[in-house]
C-alpha cells in the first residue's frame, strides 16, 4: 500500500478552505457591495471538495499519483491565492500580489486538467 501520509495535510486545508468559504459566504450575505467575497467563497467552497475528491482518488490509486497530487495541491494554491487576493482587496482596497487572482485561477484550471490526465494515462502495472 502506498504512504498516504502526503495527503493528509491536503484534507486538514480543504476543511478550513471549507470554513472559510462558508464564513466568507455569510458576510457576503450581510455587507453591502461584497461581490468579490461572494466569488472567494465560492472558489473556495468548489475547491475544498476538489481537493477532498482529487486526494482520495491519488489515495486509492484511481489516478496517477504524481499528477494527482499535483491536481490536489494545485487547488489548494490556485484557491489561495484566488481567494485570499479578492478577500485582501475587499478590504484593503490592496491586492496579494500583481496577478495574484489569475495566477490562482489558472493554477486552479492547471489542476482541473492534471485531474483529467492523471485520470487518462495508463498507470504500470
Amino acid at each position: 500500500m502506498t504512504d498516504n501520509r502526503i495527503l493528509r495535510p491536503a484534507i486538514v486545508l480543504a476543511g478550513l478552505m471549507g470554513a472559510a468559504g462558508v464564513a466568507l459566504a455569510a458576510i457576503a450575505a450581510h455587507l453591502p457591495d461584497a461581490a468579490q467575497l461572494g466569488t472567494a467563497s465560492s472558489m473556495l467552497l468548489f475547491h475544498a471538495a476538489a481537493v477532498t475528491g482529487a486526494a482520495l482518488l491519488t489515495a486509492h490509486g484511481l489516478v496517477l499519483r504524481p499528477l494527482g497530487l499535483a491536481a490536489t495541491y494545485g487547488f489548494i494554491l490556485g484557491s489561495a491565492l484566488f481567494a485570499g487576493d479578492l478577500t485582501l482587496r475587499q478590504y484593503t482596497g490592496q491586492r496579494l500580489f500583481p496577478m495574484a487572482a489569475p495566477t490562482g485561477g489558472s493554477t486552479m484550471i492547471l489542476s482541473w486538467l492534471a485531474l483529467a490526465l492523471s485520470a487518462a494515462w495508463p498507470r504500470r502495472k
